[in-house]
């Protein structure tokens, strides 16, 4: 049975997607939107011993997020949430100050262009330049991991898939988050979990396809995953709430991912809502995923 505070959490979700959606009569400019977003990360409680350091990196806007004692030869880098069109690695801080205590090593959160203004490929073009400093940095490919959430779950994918193609060491491992993987819509919990899950609804997401393709198409392996071959692509632990509406993304790329031969762990957690990761430091079950997230990473990053 979900916790009290996960039972609040979900209270909160669904009021930050009523400030989002707005009504009919006063919906809300995509600038409205983006500065509600920010809420979303205001969720995580504040981390105590990590320092936040604004970079650039090879041309993209990131925060490293330093955890005291940690690391200084591995990393992970993270993508964040937010359909591809909010969202930010500012309001994304807390959470990645929690991840980096986690794991124990710094975390490279990275601001990827944000469609309309920039449509697909932006996002994966940014995430993979962020990748490649961390490799002209010094950083051993076999030291580092890529996570990310819904949007940035899929990113995460994108990522790999690109640097793969593009002949680029690949990373130990990544961690994918509530993957969003399917701009069609098409998996069968976005109608089953309808009722259940109180942040994504079909609307706003095909919305948020639309602008994120900007005219490309939907099939297109780096905007929607599921469609990819996943040939070569380093071991994943993916994480998903059992109550979300995407909750099918992540078992169909599971499943296409382990048919191409990929050590793939998917873990569903019972009565969770998308992303609850996000509430670290407030709800058990955030607090159990994350500390999950860092023992999975922590072997496979050489710690």
């Amino acid at each position: 049975m979900a916790s009290q505070e996960a039972k609040a959490l979900k209270v909160k979700l669904g009021e930050i997607l009523a400030r989002l959606s707005g009504d009919k009569d006063n919906r809300p400019s995509l600038e409205e939107m983006r500065a509600e977003g920010t809420v979303f990360g205001e969720l995580a409680s504040e981390p105590e011993g990590v320092t936040w350091t604004k970079v650039d990196a090879g041309g993209v806007p990131s925060i490293w997020a330093d955890s005291a004692g940690g690391s200084t030869d591995r990393v992970v880098q993270y993508v964040h949430g937010g359909g591809y069109v909010i969202g930010s690695a500012a309001a994304y801080s807390r959470f990645t100050g929690h991840l980096a205590k986690s794991v124990g090593c710094p975390v490279l959160s990275v601001d990827y262009r944000l469609a309309p203004e920039n449509p697909h490929p932006a996002a994966v073009e940014d995430s993979t330049k962020a990748y490649r400093w961390l490799l002209q940095q010094g950083y051993d490919p076999s030291h580092i991991a890529i996570s990310g959430d819904s949007a940035g779950g899929g990113l995460t994918l994108a990522t790999l898939l690109s640097l793969r193609d593009a002949g680029t060491p690949l990373p130990a491992a990544a961690v994918p988050i509530s993957p969003w993987v399917d701009m069609e819509g098409t998996g069968e919990t976005m109608a089953t979990n309808a009722e259940r899950d109180v942040l994504v609804r079909a609307p706003m997401l095909h919305a948020m396809a639309l602008m994120f393709l900007g005219g490309g198409s939907a099939k297109d392996p780096l905007a929607s995953p599921l469609h990819a071959d996943y040939s070569g692509i380093p071991e994943m632990y993916i994480q998903v709430g059992g109550d979300e509406a995407l909750l099918d993304d992540a078992r169909r790329v599971t499943k296409r991912a382990q048919k191409a031969g990929v050590d793939v762990t998917l873990e569903i957690f019972p009565e969770m809502q998308h992303v609850f990761q996000i509430a670290v430091g407030g709800v058990p079950e955030s607090d159990d995923a994350v500390a999950k997230i860092g023992a999975y990473l922590r072997p496979r990053l050489g710690l």
